[in-house]
């Protein structure tokens, strides 16, 4: 706690965000005042919440938390504390560790679960580096839920109509949101690194810098609450639905991956002449084999299902390939020392630190168990035949019956997992939508 101390004297703090992320992503928690948060009593919550359904709901499964709704001990991380750049008064925010009362981890904690993921891989002397790459529309201020999203009129005054990729002028329609944004990053000391448009209208996409997983997953974690927060600033809303607007490309959050050995830093996917690597061959197996299993983590609500269909810049199997945007994995062009795979499946709706844990178990789990995967592809993935499930349910079936992942992430965080995603699956069959009114109400 000292470390929290000394920032919190340096910059005359007055209150502090304590935040956990829940299974959503979501930040919950307290707003605290600075001597409250000094006075050493430790924050609780009911454990509960991190069973919250995006809706706001709970799982009818009393036991996911117990059946006495009690309360867990929120623990600061010192490595976490950053400024709030757009707050009024000085504040800090904290991401906090849930623990029970005895000390030891609360199992369905999304933070817990990578950890839980990267001392497997600390056992056997393996350090993962990854590097995010996130996609997000910026759109027009939307009041009525039932009413399809536009792109935000930019200093122009016109808004987009057709797709822009890699365009600067694009870009420069919304400089002054993306000068708050990057000015916000660097106070919060988030390190991310270029920015471009995307192919769909309005469709932009932030990469960071590669190393630690953990970090990455709380910087991706607090970029999305930035980004929100400084397109509210300029009166737009920036969304990151997987599939927001009919017609255009959804948004993914691609995750780059590689393994160094955590004695020399030296990339085990690269051989001493530079060659791939038993452990690269291996790894690629481990993603495609248990990809399918882990589509409700990278693909958590219905809607992230739309993004994945043929042609529409989104992957529908799990082949790989060398330099191939077609597929699920794409090895990029490198240096041997800079060797990593692209997990270019999860939409950028995951949860960060469930996604980096879920694609950091299926490389794990093809190491250990030694698989071999399928050739590299050289043609087109989309015209090959679909390996994803085809929406969440499917997924969630195919989760529920994998034991090697319950084993890796823990059997009690994918049952309450499960239970979670299932009762937002009920709450979604209770919707009547627009489509069922056009075109069944009086033509069935």
């Amino acid at each position: 706690m000292q470390d929290i101390d000394e920032f919190l004297r340096k910059h005359h703090i007055t209150e502090i965000e304590a935040i956990i992320p829940d299974m959503s992503g979501i930040a919950r928690g307290k707003i605290i005042p600075r001597s409250k948060f000094e006075s050493g009593e430790a924050m609780r919550l009911p454990q509960a919440v991190m069973v919250q359904t995006v809706t706001g709901e709970y799982p009818d499964d009393g036991g996911l938390a117990g059946v006495t709704d009690p309360d867990m001990v929120c623990v600061p991380d010192p490595a976490t504390i950053r400024l709030i750049p757009w707050a009024t008064d000085p504040t800090a925010q904290v991401i906090h560790d849930c623990v029970h009362f005895d000390g030891t981890p609360v199992a369905i904690s999304p933070r817990r679960v990578l950890r839980r993921v990267l001392d497997l891989y600390a056992a056997k002397g393996w350090k993962p580096v990854v590097a995010p790459e996130l996609e997000f529309y910026l759109v027009e201020m939307n009041k009525d839920p039932d009413l399809p999203l536009r792109p935000p009129v930019g200093r122009t005054g016109r808004a987009e109509t057709g797709r822009q990729a890699y365009s600067i002028e694009a870009v420069n329609e919304f400089d002054p949101l993306f000068e708050d944004i990057y000015e916000y990053c660097e106070i919060q000391e988030l390190e991310v690194d270029t920015l471009i448009h995307e192919v769909g209208a309005a469709q932009m996409e932030i990469n960071f810098l590669h190393g630690d997983p953990l970090n990455l997953a709380d910087r991706v974690f607090l970029f999305k609450r930035t980004v929100r927060e400084a397109a509210l600033r300029h009166h737009m809303y920036a969304t990151f639905m997987a599939k927001p607007m009919e017609g255009e490309p959804g948004s993914a959050m691609h995750v780059h991956q590689s393994l160094v050995d955590a004695e020399t830093g030296r990339n085990l996917f690269a051989g001493r002449e530079g060659e791939p690597t038993e452990l690269f061959y291996q790894y690629i197996a481990g993603l495609q084999k248990y990809t399918p299993a882990l589509m409700p983590i990278f693909a958590p609500y219905i809607n992230s299902y739309r993004r994945l269909s043929r042609f529409m810049a989104a992957p529908i199997n799990v082949q790989w390939g060398y330099d191939n945007r077609t597929v699920g994995f794409r090895i990029p062009h490198s240096s041997p020392a800079a060797r990593r795979i692209e997990n270019r499946i999860p939409g950028v709706d995951c949860n960060p630190y469930l996604a980096i844990a879920g694609t950091l178990a299926a490389g794990y789990l093809g190491l250990t168990q030694q698989l071999v995967p399928t050739e590299p592809l050289a043609n087109d993935g989309y015209r090959m035949p679909y390996q994803l499930p085809r929406n969440l349910e499917e997924g969630l079936t195919l989760m529920a019956a994998s034991e090697p992942l319950a084993s890796i992430l823990g059997e009690p965080f994918v049952k309450a997992f499960l239970s979670l995603k299932e009762t937002e699956y009920d709450a979604f069959f209770r919707v009547i939508s627009s489509w069922e009114r056009k075109h069944l109400l009086l033509h069935v």
